[in-house]
Formats: C-alpha cells, sequence, structure tokens
C-alpha cells in the first residue's frame, strides 16, 4: 500500500454513529484499502448552511494502492450506497466522505481538488486531523496545523462526542 490519504467523514441524517461506522466499514471493504488510523468523533455544529441537525464528524488515516482518482470513485459510491443525496450545498447528509490529502500531492481536476480547498478553514476537519497526525502538513501551506487551528473562529463548535481513546473508547470496526 503505497499511498497515504486523510479522509474526513461526517453524517447529521438519521443514525449518525451508524452511518460513520458504516462508512468506513464500506471503505475498508475494498481489498486495497487499509485503514491506519482514526480520530475520536466529534460532535459538530453546521457550517455554511446552518439551518441543520449538529453533525458528527471525524479523520481517518487509510494507506491503499489505489490512485486519488479511483479512490474519489469508491468515496462517492460509498456515500451512495449509504444514501447520500445531494440537495443543498453544505446541507443535511447521511454521510459525506471527502478525501482531505493524497500523499504530499496538489491535485486539481474538475472532479478533485486534494487538498480539500477549505479544509484549513474548518475546524471540524482540523481538530481530528490535528488529532491523529499533529505534523501532518497541507500540501502549499507554510503554517503548521495547530497555528492554522488557532486561527479559526469556529472551533467552540466542535466537541468531543466518542473518544478512541480513554473512557467512552470508540473502535470503529469491531471484530
Amino acid at each position: 500500500m503505497e499511498n497515504t490519504a486523510f479522509i474526513a467523514l461526517g453524517s447529521n441524517i438519521g443514525n449518525r454513529y451508524d452511518n460513520i461506522t458504516s462508512a468506513i466499514k464500506l471503505l475498508t471493504s475494498h481489498s486495497n484499502i487499509k485503514l491506519v488510523n482514526y480520530s475520536s468523533i466529534y460532535e459538530t455544529d453546521p457550517v455554511g448552511y446552518e439551518d441543520q441537525d449538529l453533525f458528527l464528524n471525524m479523520v481517518i488515516e487509510i494507506q491503499t494502492v489505489l490512485s486519488a482518482m479511483e479512490l474519489l470513485d469508491f468515496c462517492l459510491k460509498t456515500e451512495l450506497d449509504l444514501g447520500r443525496k445531494r440537495k443543498i450545498r453544505w446541507g443535511p447528509r447521511t454521510i459525506d466522505i471527502d478525501i482531505l490529502t493524497f500523499n504530499q500531492e496538489n491535485i486539481e481536476t474538475e472532479k478533485l481538488t486534494v487538498p480539500h480547498p477549505r479544509m484549513a478553514e474548518r475546524a471540524f476537519v482540523m481538530v481530528p486531523l490535528i488529532e491523529i497526525n499533529p505534523n501532518h502538513r497541507i500540501p502549499g501551506v507554510d503554517k503548521p496545523l495547530n497555528l492554522l487551528l488557532n486561527e479559526l473562529p469556529d472551533k467552540e463548535g466542535v466537541r468531543i462526542w466518542k473518544r478512541k481513546n480513554g473512557e467512552d473508547v470508540f473502535e470503529p470496526i469491531e471484530n
């Protein structure tokens, strides 16, 4: 598995926890995707379109031999399999799966932009990403993640919901 990707997951329709864990199970059911690390789950205020329910968000790290476009296609298929409907930009969703970074590549196509163009503006992405890899660098961005996070105004809208370690332990794939 030669490529490393960080992927954000979010849900605010139905059983949010089941949606996220189902997404991880579907993603890692692909023979060429291996789960390497995962964050705690955070409950977050909606951003953009605010007239909707609270989200659960997290970030996972995977390794894969898939190309970025193949990974995107599989993420989109997983969203569809879990009932994702695109009606309102930044609106409610059963599941949202976004590729944040893919190796240290800059990719810009009609279908995919990596690093994710708004990731450094979103505390609901930055907080879980820092949890699993505080030294991760966003390609093309000179500042470390913690400085980017400190500049964000909406950090209070990101609250721990289910911890990865410690009390109320979260495991995305149960054996």
